[in-house]
């Protein structure tokens, strides 16, 4: 277990405030805003705490209002709004200030066997140990990496990354607005559904916004670019382990009017669909002081 992954475990186990209440705290890093993954993650927590342990999420729907400040903790608020036969739904609001900075959507369901398909895993990208990790890159083309990517890879997280193509890391050549990258924890997850799907909701909004810059020759650590998640919706299809490495495919159908839209799929690396992703990104960019 690395301090990274010990620390990410910590800040989603949540402190019970009252019925219907917790809060929660960011990582003692110098990050300008919270990650988005965190503010899913915890509040998919909260919901999670209210719930018939039985029952278990299969979607959620976020939206992202207000930049979260990681220097004072966050609180999640949760409306119990149906408890059925079947179903369970949850709202939740997170607030920082007095104010809403994200609110989320979930519903939960008992397992159930019945019709089953998937759609199979890409067979043509090379595998996780063919590749090299971010730190590797760094040894080998750290010159060529942008500064803000660069800080990004140096730090110690609890997710780990093979990106499969490079070329958007290194260039500015305009690409088909698609990527591979092979991801996992780098520490084991507790054997428990509802701690799974947090950490697995974490990493969902990994690189997935970045995908929408692609066919533009741009990354959304360019200085001219203004980049946040508007929206993140997710849907858990089956369960699998999350120290191992899985492969997110991602796409952006379109990108327009200061905002990209990108789809992602979570394969475990025996090609098991662990998970689909939708989200919609800030994308604007950033007019110079003489225009």
């Amino acid at each position: 277990m690395t301090a990274a992954m010990d620390e990410l475990l910590g800040i989603l186990d949540l402190e019970k405030l009252e019925h219907n209440l917790y809060r929660g705290r960011s990582p003692l890093l110098d990050w300008q805003r919270v990650f988005g993954g965190q503010t899913i993650a915890q509040a998919l927590v909260a919901a999670q705490r209210t719930v018939d342990p039985d029952r278990h999420v299969h979607s959620l729907h976020g939206y992202f209002m207000r930049p979260g400040d990681t220097k004072v903790p966050i609180v999640y608020e949760v409306d119990r709004i149906r408890d059925g036969g079947s179903f369970t739904t949850r709202r939740v609001v997170a607030i920082q200030h007095g104010q809403a900075i994200f609110s989320l959507e979930a519903s939960f369901q008992q397992d159930e066997v019945g019709l089953e398909h998937q759609v199979p895993m890409p067979q043509d990208v090379p595998g996780p140990d063919t590749l090299l990790s971010q730190r590797e890159l760094l040894g080998k083309f750290g010159e060529a990496v942008p500064e803000g990517i660069k800080r990004y890879w140096e730090r110690d997280r609890p997710i780990e990354m093979k990106p499969v193509m490079l070329k958007h890391y290194t260039s500015r050549e305009k690409l088909e607005p698609k990527q591979n990258i092979w991801i996992r924890t780098t520490g084991p997850v507790p054997a428990d559904r509802a701690i799974q799907a947090a950490v697995l909701a974490y990493l969902s909004d990994m690189t997935l916004l970045d995908t929408s810059t692609f066919a533009h020759g741009r990354a959304i650590f360019d200085r001219d670019i203004q980049a946040a998640s508007l929206d993140h919706a997710m849907w858990f299809h089956r369960s699998h382990a999350l120290d191992d490495w899985m492969l997110y495919t991602q796409d952006s159908p379109s990108t327009q009017g200061s905002r990209g839209f990108t789809r992602g799929s979570l394969f475990a690396r025996d090609g098991t669909l662990i998970a689909s992703v939708a989200q919609e990104g800030l994308i604007r960019l950033k007019r110079s002081p003489a225009e």
